[in-house]
């Protein structure tokens, strides 16, 4: 007798449904929990797009930080014009007694608290001096050393992506960005065709925040995987971003399925625990960088740190030098 349960392939056809129904607009889909102050929330969300030109991700961090301080103070019914100091800091220490998050996390969702409680300040919507009052717990930048992947296992993960199947060979000039340039996913998912100089051999990306556009030198072995998918595996006629999705309805890659691509890979080279999302394989590429002896100053250049003890001068990059770091010995990556 068959088992009620449903099997993957089953599983995947339903996905796939639901995906070409969102995209037809037939989906009826429930709508999502609100709370008191989803308004307020709605109207920052759109003044953070519209007037500060911030990226999708931070609006996206920035508008849940404030969801959840206003879930949480749905509990103690609260109205937002009662709001102390108090209330913030009872918010953040109730995510540490939670236990799920790290400090770095809790760190950062008291942080992305400020930039709400500034706008609504302005607005008269709460209390004066309430972003003023807010602080984050002490948390060091360099308390935590990042983990990257393995050497090894990077050699491995590129050694996954040999086939000819046309995801193969979409995933491997994903993955060699990530591992030869440690681009974040934003960068990655904003890539345009038009981003890629053959003649000069350089490569442009633009950073998920405004007025930023870097340059970066197209080594060989990455210029190769690229016009390989370019060529062989990317559906024509769907416009100028570099990489899209290879199953119906097809669409620009989005930064969940970099990270699911890096994980499914990892997991099927049998790397199942610690860090294994996008930024486990940029953190490793600058480990790489600094044990073939580059100076901190070129790899935070490489990386496109902001930190100014990384570079004093974030969008100006020395290319020479940084042609330097694309000409190392990939060790087998290629």
């Amino acid at each position: 007798m068959r088992s009620v349960g449903i099997t993957q392939g089953e599983n995947r056809f339903l996905r796939r449904g639901i995906q070409w129904l969102r995209f037809l607009g037939w989906l009826d889909e429930p709508e999502q929990e609100h709370h008191a102050h989803h308004g307020e929330v709605a109207i920052f969300e759109k003044w953070l797009r519209q007037e500060r030109g911030l990226s999708t991700a931070t609006i996206q961090d920035y508008c849940g930080a404030a969801d959840r301080f206003f879930f949480w103070l749905a509990g103690k019914g609260t109205p937002l014009d009662a709001v102390q100091i108090t209330d913030i800091d009872d918010a953040v220490a109730a995510e540490h007694r939670r236990g799920a998050w790290s400090r770095r996390t809790i760190h950062d969702y008291a942080q992305r608290l400020r930039p709400f409680f500034l706008f609504a300040e302005a607005r008269g919507w709460c209390r004066a001096g309430l972003a003023a009052g807010i602080m984050a717990p002490r948390f060091m930048v360099d308390q935590i050393v990042p983990k990257g992947t393995k050497r090894d296992d990077v050699l491995r993960l590129l050694a996954s992506v040999q086939g000819d199947r046309p995801v193969d060979k979409r995933q491997r000039a994903i993955l060699m960005l990530f591992v030869t340039y440690g681009l974040r996913a934003g960068e990655v998912v904003g890539l345009r065709l038009d981003d890629l100089d053959w003649e000069n051999e350089v490569i442009r990306v633009r950073c998920p925040k405004p007025g930023r556009t870097h340059v970066w030198p197209l080594s060989p072995d990455v210029g190769n995987a690229i016009l390989r998918y370019i060529r062989e595996a990317r559906p024509t006629g769907l416009g100028r971003s570099l990489f899209v999705t290879s199953h119906a309805p097809i669409r620009p890659v989005g930064r969940k399925t970099l990270g699911k691509i890096v994980r499914d890979r990892l997991a099927g080279i049998s790397v199942v625990s610690g860090r294994r999302g996008t930024h486990a394989l940029r953190h490793a590429a600058a480990q790489h960088l600094l044990d073939q002896g580059m100076s901190m100053k070129v790899i935070g250049d490489f990386l496109g740190h902001r930190d100014p003890s990384s570079t004093t001068m974030y969008a100006k990059v020395n290319l020479a030098a940084l042609r330097e770091v694309a000409a190392f010995d990939l060790e087998g990556l290629a």
